[in-house]
């Protein structure tokens, strides 16, 4: 039986940066692997634990890391913090470690790159990918739980979906990560602010520090330009209780 699949496809619309931005140049590709998130932050955007998100680049003694790639005590460059993010949602579906570092080691060969899980192909080719190399192996929860319920139907949209839906798209990566959710403003790009969590350019810690020192909803929201249910948001992602109106 022919099997198919359908997950909501990942938008890929321009991304409108900052007054002297170097999207125009290659150079922005290198902040995609400069160390900036630490295990905390990645887990809070990851939904994780920070010593779950530390183990996953570390492994165990007798295992290697699921995601290698990464110096001890170093912090997290945006596209493993991309990838710490799919891993999080194949754990929440049950898949061990061992077979998550087995696949991510596959896709790093099939794909030629060090961050497969931030590729679009990832998104596009994985659920094929999934399911012809765990027959192949004989991994019995990549067929079974990943490829196909007991319906007989691709589970990829089940367990992945959302988490893709989380991303825009573009060069090939997840390349805008909508960190709180589509309904939220507060994004993470690369590109902008260094890869700090921002609403419309203006980073998240900077609106905190504003309404710690005193400032009200209102005052921050003309300072920084941004409505005032974008300041709230902003503020409601950096863990601020908002005093009632």
């Amino acid at each position: 039986m022919t099997m198919s699949v359908t997950v909501p496809t990942p938008a890929a619309a321009s991304v409108d940066l900052p007054t002297g931005s170097i999207e125009g140049s290659d150079l922005w590709r290198k902040r995609l692997t400069l160390p900036m998130y630490t295990a905390a932050e990645t887990a809070r955007y990851t939904h994780a634990k920070p010593q779950t998100i530390g183990y996953w680049f570390r492994g165990g003694e007798t295992r290697g890391p699921a995601l290698p790639g990464r110096k001890p005590g170093e912090r997290l460059n945006y596209l493993q913090a991309v990838e710490a993010a799919f891993v999080a949602a194949f754990r929440g579906f049950g898949v061990g470690l061992r077979n998550l570092r087995d696949a991510h080691a596959y896709f790093q060969a099939l794909l030629k790159t060090e961050y497969p899980f931030a590729t679009q192909r990832f998104f596009t080719e994985g659920a094929h990918v999934l399911k012809e190399w765990g027959v192949r192996q004989a991994q019995a929860e990549f067929t079974e739980v990943v490829v196909g319920d007991e319906h007989g139907q691709l589970a990829w949209t089940e367990l992945l979906g959302e988490r893709f839906h989380t991303f825009d798209y573009e060069h090939d990566l997840a390349l805008r990560w909508h960190v709180a959710g589509r309904n939220s403003p507060v994004q993470i790009d690369p590109r902008v602010s260094f890869g700090s969590p921002c609403v419309r350019g203006i980073p998240t810690w900077a609106l905190r520090g504003r309404y710690e020192a005193g400032a009200s909803v209102e005052e921050i929201s003309a300072d920084f330009g941004l409505e005032g249910v974008e300041v709230v948001a902003g503020l409601t992602f950096e863990g601020m209780e908002l005093e009632a109106a």
